[in-house]
């Protein structure tokens, strides 16, 4: 008898700790639910929270554009272009404008001289191309005259022909 209840109350307990199982993965259940919910409402209270603040700017900006519309309208008296505003072309633009009074300065004018087609000048335009493989560095006889180098176009400068001495460097390859 005693080993039938012994057997039993190992069952009994056996049953019992299956029930606190169960009861404990239901309760964890529930409670990975109910934080699903929590952070489903904190990001619709977050959505809201920022629509509400887009809704508050709308309207302070709207608020603002009455406002200036209407210190526009009161204090400086501008208002919206209107269609017959507009002018077509530039001679309706000139028929709007006015003679020019007896005492107006005359009007402020710049002249610009006619140097004819300029040349870019290279900052090496002294070295050889060096598409030949050589670095070879010419070396114009008058370049302590800057003057007749740059101020002279390239074809005046290449009509001329210059004392050159060519210095020959070394290439590595």
């Amino acid at each position: 008898m005693m080993a039938q209840t012994s057997r039993i109350r190992q069952i009994g307990w056996l049953l019992v700790l299956g029930a606190c199982v169960a009861a404990f993965l239901a309760l964890t259940f529930k409670v990975n639910a109910v934080k699903s919910d929590v952070r489903l409402v904190e990001r619709q209270i977050i959505a809201a929270e920022r629509s509400k603040l887009m809704l508050e700017t709308e309207f302070q900006t709207r608020a603002s554009q009455h406002q200036l519309a209407a210190w526009n309208q009161v204090e400086f008296g501008y208002s919206a272009p209107r269609a017959d505003q507009y002018v077509e072309h530039e001679r309706q633009l000139a028929a709007l404008g006015t003679p020019r009074g007896l005492g107006a300065p005359q009007p402020i004018r710049f002249a610009k001289a006619d140097t004819g087609p300029v040349e870019e000048e290279s900052l090496f335009g002294d070295w050889l191309d060096e598409d030949d493989g050589e670095g070879v560095a010419l070396a114009v006889a008058g370049a302590d005259q800057p003057s007749r180098r740059f101020a002279t176009s390239l074809a005046q400068r290449l009509a001329s022909p210059a004392v050159v001495t060519v210095a020959a460097a070394e290439v590595t390859r």
